[in-house]
């Protein structure tokens, strides 16, 4: 059932839908009663199904009255002609939820969100195209913007305020003044979700020093920050001066880079920048509320000043955890709102989940890589190396996620070259032998002297599209140029693409797996089973003794490990798990233990205060 009344610091009242979310010269009203925005963002991509109201429930008893979402395209249209809304991503669900809960909405249909996102939740297809300028009214882009905007904005029309339903405000693009290449882009967005139904109250955000240059007509401005600075304040009501002021994203916490530590903000931090906010009249919405997993090959990754892989863990430091645990952050915020509110009664707090250290999965079967490959798509051949998007694999959208193997024959040894062209990460075979690996820096690596013709093989990781900046368009993964094996650029490939998707590894179960040997070869996938007595519990999956590579729990990809950390533990919801038998895969890369660990608390790493 919808909302009846407009709850929050004027207590309950019946309303009208006629007006929804507008401005005055100082502050939001709806339907002409004042109205602050105490929102919270949790993505329900990033949340179990199962566990979509618990979350929802807990940002209710904090205080939040509004929930803000991204929709991430690459997710909901994998393949040009593929859609999905079902489960995870059945979003009219997700906002119907809320609205039984009592929340209203704020909808970010992007189409580029960001949101620490392979490619900034952009499908990778659109690389396919060699001219493809992402984020303009390039026509292959606007083209492909509008085929996705006519499936999902006719799913979310209905769910507006003014129809009765929880969508106060829709959010046009995302963070568009830090690129800001094409001056009517913006408006070609808004008018293609205002031509398919979209008419409440439209918004823009970007970061403080971008508010000029990121905003479009008839849309208000709001500014994203995690430090609550004076100017930051002044600018944005200097360019937008007779319009409440908003901050869209409050960071609650950062996101975290392979080889790096935890980030972390101080919980007094957090909570003395919401209480300036509120007590100066500001709308705000907490990024993250509740951050989730990125599960499965989905992180982002960023590109100054290096390139570096982000985590699966997007637990944010936000004030409910990765797991959904309450944090100090949590309960010093509820105390802040609930005075804040006058001392309204809030809804009691959910009970925390039960969470388990199960029995180790003991691995006793082993599937080399190279017995692997032929239950991938393909193998092709090509002349030249071919980047993974423009693979001939799915039908035709080419390769999104995963790891790429090229092979060729070599009749020398000698020194090996990549130049900039292995994007992300390179193992590197002769006759299957491991000889070292590759890194995005130009590096050159030694090939021992052999008779005969030897097989060379580089299997190449996509570790994650960089998720926002200038360079999208350059986001091409596998081999994107020539190898030089002294000097002279291999040709005559045979390629095969493992993109590891449920399809993949459901078929392993036919492969020629081996009783697990002493000495496994690697890259391998390693097998075994984990037992969950009763009700399964939420739980941790800790790779001791590994060194890198994928876990795959019932088929569902958990996401990627990297003994360098920060993170050392994969959180396993429960939902994932069956009562009794579990099975576990493990795609190892290079060095592996026998057992997978499960433990009842998370490991993100060694933490750091965000600077």
């Amino acid at each position: 059932m919808y909302h009846r009344y407009l709850r929050g610091p004027t207590g309950g009242r019946r309303i009208s839908r006629k007006v929804g979310l507008s401005t005055n010269a100082s502050q939001f009203t709806l339907e002409g009663e004042p109205f602050h925005i105490i929102g919270g963002s949790i993505h329900y991509f990033r949340v179990p199904r199962a566990y979509w109201r618990d979350r929802l429930l807990k940002m209710k008893a904090c205080g939040i009255n509004t929930l803000t979402t991204y929709v991430p395209w690459s997710l909901h249209q994998p393949e040009r002609g593929a859609f999905n809304f079902h489960t995870q991503l059945d979003i009219e669900a997700y906002i119907s939820l809320a609205a039984e809960l009592g929340l209203w909405v704020i909808l970010r249909p992007g189409p580029y969100i960001s949101s620490e996102l392979d490619l900034g939740g952009l499908p990778s297809w659109l690389l396919r195209d060699g001219s493809m300028r992402l984020r303009t009214t390039y026509p292959g882009f606007t083209q492909a913007v509008e085929t996705f905007f006519d499936k999902i904005i006719p799913k979310v029309v209905p769910l507006q305020f003014k129809k009765g339903g929880p969508i106060v405000a829709v959010q046009v693009e995302n963070e568009y003044g830090s690129v800001a290449k094409d001056e009517s882009y913006m408006l070609f967005i808004k008018e293609a979700l205002q031509s398919r139904g979209i008419s409440e109250l439209l918004l823009t955000s970007d970061n403080h020093n971008a508010l000029k240059s990121g905003g479009v007509g008839g849309a208000i401005k709001s500014v994203k920050l995690q430090r609550l600075n004076q100017k930051h304040i002044q600018d944005l009501n200097a360019i937008q001066p007779n319009s409440p002021a908003m901050v869209m994203d409050y960071f609650t916490g950062w996101y975290d880079v392979w080889g790096d530590l935890h980030h972390v903000l101080p919980p007094e931090d957090m909570v003395s920048a919401v209480r300036e906010i509120l007590r100066r009249g500001m709308s705000v919405n907490l990024y993250m509320f509740h951050g989730g997993s990125t599960f499965g090959f989905m992180s982002g990754a960023l590109a100054d000043p290096s390139y570096k892989a982000l985590v699966p863990s997007y637990d944010y430091d936000a004030p409910l955890s990765e797991a959904g645990e309450y944090t100090p952050k949590y309960h010093l915020l509820r105390d802040l709102l609930q005075r804040y509110n006058r001392g309204e009664t809030f809804p009691d707090m959910p009970a925390l989940h039960y969470r388990e250290d199960y029995e180790p999965a003991i691995m006793y079967q082993h599937l080399s890589l190279w017995d692997a490959l032929s239950f991938t798509e393909g193998p092709f051949k090509s002349p030249r190396p071919v980047n993974m998007e423009s693979l001939p694999v799915n039908n035709g959208n080419g390769q999104s996620y995963g790891y790429t193997l090229y092979e060729t024959t070599i009749t020398s040894g000698g020194f090996l070259r990549s130049g900039d062209n292995v994007r992300d990460r390179a193992l590197v075979f002769v006759d299957r032998s491991y000889i070292g690996p590759f890194k995005r820096q130009r590096v050159e690596l030694v090939v021992p002297d052999g008779k005969d013709q030897r097989t060379l093989s580089l299997l190449v990781e996509n570790c994650g599209r960089v998720h926002q900046g200038m360079d999208l368009d350059n986001q091409h993964k596998g081999l994107v140029g020539d190898i030089l094996l002294n000097n002279i650029p291999l040709r005559d490939f045979t390629i095969y693409s493992l993109d590891m998707k449920p399809s993949f590894i459901d078929s392993l179960y036919k492969a020629p797996w081996k009783t697990l040997p002493d000495t496994p070869s690697f890259p391998g996938f390693f097998m075994g089973r984990m037992f969950a007595y009763g009700y399964p519990s939420d739980t941790f999956v800790k790779l001791p003794g590994w060194e890198k590579g994928v876990v795959f729990i019932n088929g569902l990809n958990l996401g990627r490990y990297w003994s360098i950390g920060p993170q050392q533990a994969l959180y396993l919801p429960s939902p994932f798990l069956n009562s009794g038998i579990n099975q576990v895969i493990v795609f190892e890369e290079q060095e592996g233990d026998y057992k997978i660990h499960f433990e009842d608390t998370p490991d993100l790493g060694m933490a750091a205060d965000i600077q």
